[in-house]
């Protein structure tokens, strides 16, 4: 695998999102979607649907990305796939290989939302850009921070 540092961005990162994928993670080989644009016509899907999926692939497709401390570590590397019952659940499809054996992928929804789909669909973030806008928060954190706290729930009310 040729692996090669990556900026792709039609939508704006902020310079640190910018800064963590070009320094932080790479591009692997990944399949290209368009190959398959019309065997997904001929089984029903829709062409905005597969439009979604081949956007997705041709701009996130092979990005490894460097663990996160939440949701059992990301996914490691974003491609786009097509869900088996894509017919019927219009809007969604999956984004990436997760780094363990888990009870849920990683999805894009209907609305452009990056978050995980098992039992039930939650988001996480308003889009994928979100969602590495956080990685890259988190890592400048974790590398000039002399202490993180978590807080969630109650905890957070608490705060003053």
């Amino acid at each position: 695998m040729d692996l090669q540092p990556v900026i792709d961005s039609s939508e704006r990162l902020t310079r640190r999102a910018e800064w963590f994928i070009s320094t932080q993670c790479v591009r692997g080989e990944y399949p290209e979607s368009e190959e398959y644009r019309d065997r997904w016509f001929e089984i029903g899907i829709a062409a905005t649907q597969v439009d979604r999926v081949v956007e997705f692939q041709r701009r996130w497709g092979g990005l490894v990305l460097p663990p996160s401390q939440d949701y059992e570590c990301g996914p490691k590397m974003l491609h786009a796939e097509m869900p088996v019952d894509a017919v019927d659940r219009v809007g969604w499809f999956d984004v990436g290989t997760q780094r363990v054996s888990m009870a849920y992928s990683f999805s894009i929804g209907p609305a452009g939302e990056f978050g995980i789909d098992g039992e039930r669909w939650v988001p996480l973030h308003a889009s994928i850009e979100g969602w590495i806008e956080s990685l890259a928060l988190a890592h400048h954190a974790s590398s000039y921070a002399p202490r993180i706290d978590t807080l969630r729930g109650d905890a957070i009310d608490e705060l003053p």
